[in-house]
């Protein structure tokens, strides 16, 4: 290559990288807009910190719970498989990288030829045979100039791929503790419910002998004596169920915990108290702290690139082209004889390749628009989880206030009409039986509400994007 030519291949790269500076092929990404979560359905946000930004042990203070948690973390497969996503996606961008630097490669090639004597003969020489031997070694290297912003798209895109890889597994660790800590207290509020079947149960066999000693003082009939039986039974028959479930949701937690099935460690209702700082910050704060939306953004930019990367398709490609090495036919003088050396710039372009780039730049315009539909799927769903949270933890904070009530007076209630049961003929054991099977309900939906309490206050925690930070 001549110097004059070598000229006009780096004028006309000037030219092209000037043209594409000023963004005629590629497009420069911004993050779409969010005016679609601009607010919280019926809620009046006051500050503009969110509880998403403390730490997953400020919110949940039970010790026994936060073990639980520190062992998720470290043995949860799910979490280990996203972990693992992340690993291929560096490597992925490492690759990315090294697109952007020339190739090179290297050989060597020895050839050896012999002349029959009757070849020879034919050009008039007889009585000679000639063995010649040649010894060759080259470097070629191939660099593509990235004039229209291809392998910069690309790198981008794999970026995003990266950092999509990296919110995904936030979002599962996000869960992974909102699982925990739900799971957890759905196996204490189990505990209470089965606790209190069990007092029940003693309190039915105690009516069961209570109504034949009152049968015997004629006080009552044989159908009271029937009825208690039959509501002792009926007690008694709920506590498998209740024990069924606490099994099955030991061997759940265990499995987010990467363990085998088995019994899990645990303290007990009572000694829960909710979290009450509920601060939920300003809408837009959800793309710092909520990781799916994180990750829907980076789906979003990595469609934004590859149809960018699709548009520098239908322009030609430069790439330099360089070639050299030493040439000779005795290997002990190599390294004085011949040097062939070769540098070619080159323009491609396929010319049967228009309808295939049309087809893969209306393929990724199709991907990066479903992407925005996912992103902005996000963001709602962000808030009506959010949404959802806070009416769950506001009505479970009302019930819990009106059913101490009711539980206080279906207590009386029950001391009442056992008295009356007792010592007068006002009343018969349907009525008493009647009262104590409402103070069971009330007992079972107080555990009901204190457990919506603790998961709406995890669920909200989770929604605004709390436990990764």
């Amino acid at each position: 290559m001549t110097f004059k030519s070598l000229t006009y291949y780096i004028s006309v790269t000037v030219i092209i990288l000037t043209l594409n500076s000023c963004g005629v092929v590629t497009k420069k990404y911004e993050t779409p807009d969010d005016e679609f979560a601009a607010q919280y359905r019926d809620t009046l946000v006051q500050d503009s910190t969110s509880m998403a930004t403390l730490s997953w042990k400020e919110i949940i203070r039970d010790s026994t719970l936060q073990d639980l948690i520190e062992e998720g973390l470290q043995n949860n497969l799910n979490l280990k498989s996203a972990i693992e996503n992340i690993n291929q996606a560096q490597a992925s961008l490492v690759e990315a990288k090294l697109a952007f630097l020339p190739s090179l490669e290297g050989n060597a090639q020895i050839t050896r030829s012999k002349t029959s004597q009757a070849s020879l003969n034919l050009g008039g020489i007889t009585g000679v045979n000639l063995n010649t031997t040649s010894h060759v070694g080259q470097l070629t290297s191939s660099w593509e100039l990235d004039v229209w912003g291809k392998l910069r798209s690309n790198k981008r895109s794999v970026v995003a791929s990266f950092l999509k890889s990296q919110a995904a597994t936030r979002a599962v660790q996000t869960q992974l503790i909102s699982d925990i800590a739900i799971g957890y207290y759905n196996l204490l509020a189990l505990d209470a419910e089965l606790k209190i079947t069990k007092e029940t149960l003693a309190n039915r066999i105690g009516d069961q002998e209570t109504m034949v000693y009152l049968k015997q003082s004629a006080v009552v009939d044989g159908a009271a004596v029937v009825q208690s039986e039959a509501s002792r039974y009926e007690i008694e028959t709920s506590i498998p169920d209740i024990e069924t479930s606490i099994l099955e949701q030991e061997n759940a937690l265990s499995i987010l915990l990467g363990r085998a099935p088995g019994a899990i460690e645990r303290t007990s209702l009572e000694n829960q108290t909710a979290y009450s700082d509920l601060k939920i910050g300003i809408p837009s704060t959800l793309l710092r702290n909520r990781p799916d939306i994180q990750e829907a953004e980076m789906t979003f930019r990595g469609a934004f690139e590859d149809v960018n990367m699709a548009k520098t398709y239908f322009y030609p490609s430069l790439t330099l082209t360089a070639n050299g090495g030493l040439s000779s036919l005795s290997l002990t003088d190599f390294f004085d004889n011949s040097v062939f050396y070769n540098l070619i710039g080159g323009l491609t372009q396929p010319i049967f390749a228009n309808g295939e780039n049309k087809a893969r730049l209306k393929i990724n315009k199709s991907v990066q628009q479903q992407a925005f539909y996912d992103y902005k799927l996000a963001w709602l769903t962000a808030g009506s989880e959010i949404s959802d949270a806070l009416f769950l933890y506001k009505k479970a904070k009302e019930k819990q206030a009106s059913r101490t009530l009711q539980i206080s007076a279906l207590e009386k209630s029950v001391d009442f009409t056992e008295a009356l049961l007792e010592y007068s003929s006002s009343t018969n054991y349907t009525d008493v039986l009647t009262t104590k099977n409402s103070l069971l309900s009330a007992q079972i939906n107080g555990v009901s509400d204190k457990l919506q309490e603790l998961q709406a206050v995890i669920q909200l925690y989770r929604a605004l994007g709390g436990g990764w930070q």
